[in-house]
């Protein structure tokens, strides 16, 4: 997988982790889930992590979130979540996610658990541990790895939950599938796109996620992506529903790619009229006042995820 391959599944895999976060646990760490107090909102702890990060003597860190939960024994745990999507093995994982690791307990102290998803297609490829020994001192770091291609042999299974996550393993390892085939890849798309829609399970916020995911990680050449959109078009009007309309989808990908100011705010404020009639003027003015690119782009595809306007403005107001 190319580079730019790989980073097709980076911020969808960022996104689709905190706006389902529990439910990610559940599917791919139940036993840590046990532990956690979920009636405390776990803390999302993106800058903190940059700080730590910054320096890494790594290059090709993938998807990383760090999260400060509460144990039902009343203490408090960071948990850092590292997916790594790539094609080929790569001989120094285990030593980057022990570099992670460490930089995390120098800043936290022993309160950090280390959590891997493997999304790559190379059967032999489980890394689950660092270890060295020289002169007498010696040191051995394991973390819990969970790898996607495991569930290739559990589809029908996933057809059956409820969960999230089963459906966005299921098209995570199709689009691996298909990515050196476009004709193929755009007919799973389609096959994904109508499963996800007449799947009953989904609040509207799910399903908006879910598509969001699908659209972001089943990239197509142009002129299937047109055919996809008019096949999108026509499934709509033929259900009488809507869940992700194609200028949607191009409004959120063109707001990320360009990250121009002005552009960013004009869709982030299209986006909310569309889903929600009508925005606040204050909410728009606060907009206007943004200048950071990153972070426009964030609440971008924030607009199309969320679940209600005032949880929108629950975002701006941390951020203002």
């Amino acid at each position: 997988m190319t580079e730019k391959n790989a980073t097709e599944y980076d911020s969808p895999w960022k996104e689709i982790i905190e706006q389902f976060f529990e439910d990610f646990m559940i599917f791919f760490f139940p036993k840590v889930h046990e532990e956690i107090d979920w009636t405390v909102k776990p803390e999302f702890l993106e800058q903190e992590l940059q700080k730590v990060m910054r320096d890494a003597v790594t290059k090709t860190r993938r998807v990383d979130k760090l999260v400060k939960v509460w144990l039902t024994n009343g203490h408090e745990i960071l948990l850092y979540i590292h997916i790594e999507v790539q094609s080929q093995r790569d001989s120094r994982f285990e030593e980057r996610m022990f570099i992670y690791h460490y930089r995390l307990y120098d800043r936290y102290g022993p309160q950090v658990t280390s959590l891997a998803i493997l999304g790559d297609d190379v059967e032999v490829w489980r890394p689950r541990s660092f270890h060295y020994e020289t002169l007498g001192s010696e040191l051995s770091f394991c973390f819990s790895m969970v790898k996607l291609l495991d569930y290739q042999d559990k589809l029908a299974e996933l057809e059956n939950s409820r969960n999230p996550f089963a459906m966005i393993v299921k098209v995570h390892l199709k689009a691996l599938e298909t990515q050196k085939s476009p004709q193929e890849r755009l007919k799973w798309k389609k096959t994904l796109f109508e499963a996800l829609c007449e799947k009953q399970d989904y609040s509207e916020a799910e399903m908006w996620g879910l598509c969001a995911f699908l659209d972001w990680v089943f990239t197509l050449p142009n002129e299937l992506t047109l055919q996809f959109d008019d096949f999108v078009k026509d499934y709509e009007e033929a259900k009488k529903m809507r869940y992700v309309t194609t200028w949607e989808r191009r409004w959120l990908k063109e707001g990320v790619e360009l990250g121009i100011l002005q552009k960013s705010r004009e869709n982030i404020t299209d986006i909310l009229e569309l889903r929600f009639q009508q925005v606040p003027k204050t909410l728009a003015e606060k907009l206007q006042s943004f200048d950071d690119t990153s972070w426009l782009s964030k609440l971008l595809k924030k607009a199309v995820l969320v679940g209600s306007l005032e949880e929108f403005e629950q975002l701006i107001e941390k951020s203002a």
